[in-house]
């Protein structure tokens, strides 16, 4: 080996996809190839002439391939500092190349999570000398260049077209294999404590704005794992955030169900054996609101239904799949967003910014059931009421607090949203469901808290509404339940409160 006549790019990777472009552009600026195993011969498979590693090190791969890169000639030579006169005496004593560029991608660590590896397998793909490359290629980005991923190799080969990269390239650079390091160690940190504690991010997205237009916005995570998007604009911020409350939302119901969000909250949700149906009386719900809405479906759209919607304007319609006639009657709008929601496991843990830190918590995944609610009153609800206190329950969980849920048969008649006041909460959706033509009679009514006074129930009963559901605690308890006992009115306790602030 010639160590100090060139400059070498040490290539190893575990994708091979798109390697032979980046390699060939390399070549063209004059650097020499050093490789490993499989990396190696895929080179000179395409017909480049690449260098061992092995030659360098002396060492042949080790230990199952557990080590291969792991030596000082390797690090040395992608850690020796360029104009330091101490490092480059040792790199000229210990014979040590120029390492200039490293290109290495990480085994598919996550991936062999989610393809239900063994636990052996899964250790294996835990990387050592990818991560300590790229690592020590990111730290002395000043005189090395580290390319840690093949969604990198294009951007790199346009650089090395016009030239060599700039020390602010080889920052961004480097920038971008740190947030690859992160994301790697907290997947494997989650995999081995089985607890969600950390936050893991994706790459950037960088959307078009934030909540409004003159704030910046990016989406840190990989989108493709949820949606796939058929048609339409890109996403923005809002959109986001009424995707995200859409498919939580939606992911509460196992029967044919069709849902209508606005800012975050259900307007318009019913659930039917029929999914046009489903629709309509989703829509029946508010249909002024349901204006430039997102709509989510828990099964494919079929033709009819898909005629039915395409009579309103909405911005985003997300669903499991689509029937092909369906799909070319809700493209006839070029911006409308049409996505197919995949099957993920969204994450156990929720993260918020505020003030100069991080809140997090636990996901609510509870759903309150029938055979966990405790009656509290003389009267039991009946199968009809019980089925709509469950119904009315799921929705109540996925609104902003304070609220108050109105429904059914199974269709949301009316919420209260947001409100400071549960009274206000509750006189909210009466309005509302009267705006609309709903007949209160033997309706029921979910609240997301417990009543601290009576005052809801008495309003409730006035609009001649059944029965209740809440989580019950209050030391005022039994004002409501005797309320209720006095007017022949059923509530049932979920011991289980579902703020949403």
């Amino acid at each position: 080996m010639s160590l100090q006549s060139k400059s070498y790019a040490l290539l190893s990777v575990f994708h091979k996809d798109g390697l032979t472009d980046l390699a060939q552009a390399l070549v063209n600026r004059g650097f020499g190839l050093l490789s490993t195993g499989g990396t190696r011969q895929h080179l000179e498979e395409a017909g480049f002439t690449v260098e061992a590693v092995e030659d360098l090190t002396s060492y042949p791969s080790i230990l199952g391939g557990r080590v291969k890169t792991l030596h000082p000639k390797v690090f040395g030579g992608i850690l020796a500092r360029r104009k330091e006169a101490e490092d480059q005496a040792q790199v000229a004593e210990f014979e040590i190349p120029n390492i200039a560029v490293v290109v290495v991608d990480l085994y598919p660590f996550s991936e062999t999570v989610k393809g239900g590896g063994t636990h052996t397998e899964i250790i294996e793909k835990i990387d050592i000398g990818g991560i300590s490359l790229i690592r020590a290629a990111a730290k002395n980005y000043q005189d090395c260049w580290i390319i840690p991923s093949r969604k990198l190799y294009q951007p790199a080969i346009a650089i090395l077209e016009k030239g060599a990269p700039s020390e602010e390239d080889r920052k961004i650079f480097a920038g971008e294999a740190f947030q690859i390091s992160a994301h790697y160690d907290i997947a494997i940190n989650q995999y081995l404590t089985g607890r969600s504690s950390a936050l893991s991010l994706g790459g950037e997205n960088t959307l078009r704005y934030g909540e409004n237009p003159h704030q910046k916005g990016s989406f840190y995570g990989n989108l493709q794992d949820v949606f796939e998007q058929l048609h339409g604009k890109e996403l923005s911020y809002n959109n986001l955030l009424d995707a995200d409350a859409a498919v939580n939302l939606i992911q509460e119901f196992e029967e044919t169900t069709v849902a209508v969000l606005k800012h975050n909250n259900a307007c318009g949700l019913a659930s039917r054996e029929n999914l046009t149906k489903a629709w309509n009386d989703a829509l029946a719900g508010d249909p002024v609101s349901a204006f430039g809405g997102v709509l989510i479906s828990n099964r494919e759209i079929d033709l009819a239904t898909a005629r039915e919607m395409h009579k309103i304007f909405f911005e985003i319609i997300i669903a499991p799949s689509y029937a092909q006639e369906a799909l070319e009657v809700l493209k006839q709008k070029k911006n409308r967003i049409i996505l197919i929601l995949k099957d993920f496991d969204p994450p156990k843990m929720q993260y918020r910014t505020l003030l100069n830190g991080i809140l997090a918590q636990e996901r609510d995944f509870k759903t309150d059931e029938a055979d966990r609610l405790e009656v509290k009153t003389k009267r039991t609800p009946n199968a009809q009421e019980l089925e709509d206190l469950i119904f009315a329950s799921k929705i109540c969980k996925h609104t902003k607090s304070n609220t108050i849920i109105l429904a059914k048969n199974k269709q949301l008649l009316a919420g209260g949203t947001g409100q400071t006041s549960r009274v206000d909460a509750l006189k909210q959706a009466i309005t509302k469901a009267k705006a609309f033509s709903f007949d209160l009679k033997d309706a029921v009514m979910a609240s997301d808290a417990f009543f601290p006074f009576p005052d809801c129930v008495e309003i409730a009963h006035e609009e001649a509404i059944g029965a209740v559901i809440q989580p019950g605690g209050s030391i005022k308890d039994q004002l409501s339940i005797d309320y209720c006992n006095n007017q022949n009115m059923a509530m049932v306790f979920t011991g289980t409160r579902h703020f949403k602030h």
